[in-house]
């Protein structure tokens, strides 16, 4: 192995497994630890996975962490379409006939722009509201990481009214400390969807960047209600929300 030229030999580690290079090939030797901590390894293994766009070429740091934040890339919400009843949201708020999930596109509504997505929560007369608390370190994501690096978090959120009713709807989601201080925040407006609306899906999204360090939860909250006060679930229906860390 030591006489192997080193572009062979960065070829035969980035066949390793990434959590076995940092955690075992770099200790090898001094040679093994260059390679692990340089760029080009990084370069070499986003290329064989077709992950593109990491910021720079000349920082290896950003290689190695654009690696690493592409592969655990996901959705972090769960039961993001009711596919599990409320399974997975807590401090749910049941206002008026409280939360209902039904299949897509529902009485007076339209199909959502994905296939992929079949089922929606929709509330009632009265303010309900859901919730989720996401563990970034259960996630996979490390301390060091999200002070230092601090990767974007990108939160997305589905919403729409049904064509008989008007509606309101809202989303909070909040940046956390170990302590749970709230250390960057994202507040929509009361968006108010009018009666007589054509019942289309709209997406809205918020990216938290340099948010400083200490992250360690994200708080996502979203709700509303129906504004003509009818019995049944005739308010905002809300799907496929996601919380997501970017590299």
């Amino acid at each position: 192995m030591e006489s192997l030229p080193e572009a062979v030999l960065i070829r035969i580690l980035a066949s390793i497994p990434a959590v076995d290079l940092v955690l075992a090939c770099r200790l090898v030797c001094c040679q093994w630890k260059n390679l692990v901590d340089g760029a080009a390894l990084w370069i070499l293994k986003c290329q064989q996975e077709g992950f593109t766009g990491a910021e720079s070429e000349e920082n290896a740091e950003n290689w190695q962490n654009f690696y690493f934040l592409s592969k655990k890339r996901k959705n972090l919400i769960k039961n993001p379409c009711g596919e599990e009843d409320l399974e997975h949201w807590g401090e749910v708020e049941n206002g008026g006939d409280g939360w209902k999930i039904e299949e897509l596109p529902g009485d007076f509504g339209k199909e959502f722009p994905s296939e992929e997505v079949h089922k929606y929560f929709v509330t009632s007369y009265e303010w309900c509201r859901k919730a989720q608390v996401i563990d970034l370190r259960a996630e996979g994501y490390w301390e060091e990481l999200m002070d230092t690096t601090q990767p974007k978090i990108v939160v997305k959120d589905w919403y729409a009214g049904r064509r008989d009713a008007g509606c309101l709807y809202e989303l909070c989601v909040k940046l956390l400390s170990e302590n749970e201080d709230v250390l960057a925040e994202y507040k929509s407006e009361t968006i108010a969807i009018p009666q007589d609306n054509d019942a289309t899906w709209t997406e809205i999204s918020h990216t938290f960047s340099n948010y400083g360090p200490g992250v360690r939860f994200v708080r996502f909250e979203h709700g509303g209600q129906d504004t003509l006060f009818w019995k049944g679930w005739y308010g905002v229906r809300v799907t496929s929300s996601s919380v997501m860390v970017e590299p």
